[in-house]
């Protein structure tokens, strides 16, 4: 039986962009399930303590364009560190990735081509049109998944990621859960690989 993976995450993330081949590429090499969960970063933010980035001191700030370019050359990506839509309300864009999963559909081509295209294409995802472009693109039914994406129900499973990611102690984007072990941010994918090579029980903050 496959290990399994909680990937939290939202397409208006740059580090889940710049992490997601990467961790892609270790799904494959140790052939492990994927439960997608997109989550609200805005809420997730303030409750656990953090603070979207315009509101961060101007020197954190900085920091993070330097980081950005270093983790650009070191994944092998070429992308916009400031792209023209970005930020952007990822409530549908990530919506379509649980209308997917609903429908017993694999959403990883999709956010592969969304990620693209909003890193390195400098794509709105918040218009409903191009949304359904790129789920068309990545073999999925894009139209059928943007409408469902604004339903009751995925807004409600959209809530419950959120409140999973609280009770894991999730509070950003990417965080890998591995046996209830959180590995946060795209830079920890190698500490993941080595949790997953050596097979060793889930550390934890209960010592």
């Amino acid at each position: 039986m496959p290990r399994q993976v909680d990937y939290y995450f939202s397409l208006q993330s740059p580090w889940a962009y710049i992490g997601h081949r990467s961790f892609r590429d270790l799904v494959s090499t140790y052939d492990l399930k994927v439960n997608h969960k997109p989550v609200v970063l805005v809420d997730l933010f303030s409750e656990t303590g953090g603070l979207p980035l315009m509101r961060r001191h101007p020197v954190r700030q900085r920091y993070r364009m330097v980081e950005l370019q270093r983790w650009r050359d070191k994944r092998g990506l070429k992308f916009h560190l400031q792209p023209a839509n970005w930020p952007f309300n990822a409530r549908l864009a990530d919506g379509v990735v649980i209308a997917a999963l609903e429908a017993g559909l694999d959403p990883d081509r999709y956010l592969r081509r969304a990620f693209a295209g909003v890193w390195e294409e400098q794509l709105n995802l918040a218009d409903p049109a191009t949304i359904a472009k790129l789920a068309d693109e990545s073999g999925l039914p894009g139209k059928q998944l943007v409408e469902r994406s604004l339903s009751e129900e995925i807004t409600a499973a959209y809530e419950q990621n959120r409140q999973d990611a609280l009770a894991a102690d999730v509070f950003g984007s990417p965080v890998y859960v591995l046996d209830g072990e959180v590995f946060w941010g795209q830079d920890r994918i190698e500490l993941l690989e080595d949790a997953l090579k050596s097979g060793r029980a889930p550390y934890t903050s209960r010592v």
